[in-house]
């Protein structure tokens, strides 16, 4: 449909033929018809796909396969060598570089036709974008990346295209006939290109920037309705089933539909004690036509995890007072089973509806699937690849939801995913880190959502505790035609133990396989998570603790990863040699001590000497480093230390030749260690 127009007309006999042919060759013009009575596909028609949750559930005609181009690391080539298939590299490499107009192409993607891209993302958009169609010389895209990813380019407004949590997407389909190349005259930058090939034979309009003014009116329209992506899909309810039940420990709540039908709406709300605790305890099953085919904690089928966490997508969503809707399109040929089992601990009181539509079941119609599987302390050393989904059959992959424990800030998420069809031996999917797979981008933990991707918690600070974040393919879906398997690679910055649990939502002819294990009472838990807690080392006094006695410039606490608390005192601010700064440190039992201090050193900071209670503790110390480091302990001396407040001198010497003169200081921590 265009603009509510059918391709398939009926000839009013009072506006006569001249008026239907002009009709005909209206649709013509943008591609959605062809006067050999194939299906054509076009921008228009693409457009129309990326709010259509029911053709998900019918396997592609034409068939076609979803396959990334991205800068992963090219060292990356075997399992067998784990050194360098998790290198980690992953930007500035592209096919090869090429030399036109005077000016360097860095080549993105290169693709025979008919084929469509369907997705662009980047982490940092460089240079002028240019797309080349069926091997002209001229782009029919001409753009600032940042501005094409963005949605700054005229006529692709957010959200079709916009930067969140620091990540570039680009969800615009851009058909071709015989060839497709994306180049950017700039280098070293992150991206990903996801596009379709269609079967030889496939009829494809390519995309024109005529497309682009023409269908100006369907793509705004469909702007507002990404903007509010519950409202967007067509539902087409034709009866419901409204639920409201209490379930007790061991209860469980039962449904039976009749086919053939298709279930296109479930909404639940839940109260409880704990709710987390209720909502991962308590297993939602859906059986179609006989197969066990969702399997997952009520609240983690929702696609955040544990516990309610609001976000707004296509398919799925949880709002700010708790309701959890589901748009997925589920078609059943003779019966559909829904049951929900409470293994938690708690009482739930339960509310919701199911909805569903009379359905036409054909051989292209296929299972909606959704399953769920945890691992708890998981070590982060040696780096593996994660499985989210392995899969036999015939079906079309639809995005997964993935939420992980991490007990420290740094981050953890550095793992490609790597995309295996139809028994590819290497995946026609490797990423460049696994935020970037769920379209943000370095680690942000800042919540966004989006019609197609969000992250809907990060408990922080910094990536500390519960993150949960989800990526729906619509328009990017991923056909298979025998198998299916989604590794994404555990790589965190430190050696710690995390829990992970997936989600993974696909659709499958009747017969397929997969590797997810039934579930029991001993995967549904919820860890805690406490507060967060920075280490210390013990028995130091922290330099953002003590007491700032007299100050030439500026003196403020600044976080740092790495140091005792995660914090030094920073000392900056229109510094000059002979400036100081004079510090007390308290001291509880009179005596001899030896006096430890830990520092930073940096390209800005200076010279210093270093003096305690009025006596210079050896020679100055110079603490320029190109980069920003911590010291490690430095031996100031023994000392004869009273009881109560002892006093630390900073005097500004002069910076090392190659610094910035700036003469900064930070100071981590000292510690004093008794001297008998």
């Amino acid at each position: 449909m265009l603009g509510g127009m059918k391709t398939n007309y009926r000839i009013p006999k009072w506006r006569g033929l001249k008026r239907w042919a002009l009709a005909v060759g209206a649709v013509c013009a943008l591609g959605l018809w062809s006067w050999a009575g194939e299906a054509v596909i076009s921008t228009a028609t693409l457009l129309q796909d990326m709010v259509n949750l029911r053709a998900m559930a019918e396997f592609p005609s034409p068939y076609y396969t979803c396959k990334q181009f991205s800068s992963y690391d090219r060292r990356s080539k075997t399992p067998a060598d784990p050194k360098t298939w998790f290198a980690n590299s992953d930007r500035g490499h592209y096919l090869r570089v090429e030399e036109r107009d005077g000016r360097k192409e860095y080549v993105m993607m290169d693709a025979d036709g008919p084929g469509a891209v369907v997705r662009i993302w980047s982490a940092n958009p460089r240079g002028t974008l240019r797309i080349y169609l069926d091997g002209s010389d001229t782009p029919v895209l001409e753009a600032p990346m940042a501005d094409l990813l963005g949605g700054k380019f005229p006529g692709l407004p957010r959200p079709i295209a916009g930067e969140y949590s620091r990540g570039w997407n680009l969800y615009f389909p851009i058909p071709y006939a015989r060839h497709c190349k994306i180049t950017s005259d700039q280098g070293d930058f992150y991206y990903h290109v996801n596009y379709r090939t269609y079967e030889k034979g496939t009829v494809v309009k390519s995309f024109t920037l005529q497309d682009l003014k023409a269908l100006q009116p369907q793509i705004q329209a469909l702007a507002r309705r990404l903007e509010h992506p519950r409202r967007a899909v067509d539902l087409k309810i034709q009866a419901r089933k409204t639920i409201q039940e209490t379930l007790r420990p061991g209860e469980r709540y039962q449904l039976d539909l009749q086919g053939p039908a298709a279930i296109c709406e479930i909404v639940f709300r839940v109260q409880a004690r704990d709710l987390d605790r209720a909502l991962r305890g308590t297993v939602f099953r859906i059986n179609f036509d006989g197969e066990p085919c969702v399997e997952a904690p009520l609240g983690d089928f929702f696609g955040s995890m544990p516990g309610i966490n609001p976000f707004e997508a296509l398919p799925l969503g949880i709002t700010k007072d708790g309701e959890m809707y589901c748009h997925w399109f589920m078609p059943f040929r003779d019966g559909a089973h829904l049951e929900l089992v409470n293994w938690s601990p708690e009482t739930l009181a339960i509310q919701g509806r199911v909805g569903w539509s009379s359905y036409r079941w054909t051989d292209r119609s296929m299972h909606f699937r959704a399953k769920w599987r945890v691992e708890f302390e998981v070590p982060t050393r040696p780096m593996r690849d994660w499985n989210y989904l392995t899969t036999f059959g015939t079906g079309v992959f639809g995005g997964v939801a993935f939420a992980i424990d991490n007990p420290v800030k740094a981050w953890w998420g550095e793992g490609d995913e790597k995309i295996y069809v139809d028994g590819e031996t290497f995946p026609s999917f490797f990423g460049t880190g696994t935020e970037d797979y769920y379209g943000y981008a370095w680690g942000s933990p800042e919540l966004f959502t989006h019609a197609y991707h969000s992250q809907s918690r990060c408990d922080g600070p910094a990536n500390y505790g519960r993150t949960s974040v989800n990526r729906f393919h619509i328009l990017d879906r991923i056909p298979f035609q025998k198998s299916f398997r989604f590794d994404i690679e555990l790589w965190h910055w430190r050696d710690c133990k995390v829990n992970m649990a997936v989600t993974a939502y696909w659709y499958a002819k009747p017969g397929a396989v997969d590797g997810f294990q039934t579930l029991g009472p001993e995967d549904l838990q919820v860890w805690p998570m406490p507060k967060y807690q920075p280490p210390r080392v013990k028995g130091a006094i922290e330099g953002e603790s003590m007491r700032i006695v007299r100050v030439v410039g500026k003196v403020e606490p600044q976080d740092w990863a790495g140091l005792s608390g995660e914090r030094h005192l920073w000392w900056h601010a229109g510094m000059k040699p002979g400036d100081q700064l004079i510090l007390a440190f308290p001291v509880s039992k009179a005596g001899r001590y030896r006096v430890l201090a830990r520092f930073l050193k940096a390209r800005d900071y200076g010279i210093h000497q270093l003096a305690i209670n009025g006596k210079k503790a050896g020679k100055p110390i110079d603490f320029y480093n190109p980069t920003v480091v911590p010291t490690k302990e430095i031996d100031l001396g023994v000392w004869e230390l009273r009881k109560g407040n002892n006093y630390l001198t900073v005097t500004v010497v002069g910076a090392n030749p190659k610094a910035v003169k700036a003469y900064m200081f930070g100071l981590d921590y000292i510690r004093l260690v008794p001297v008998k």
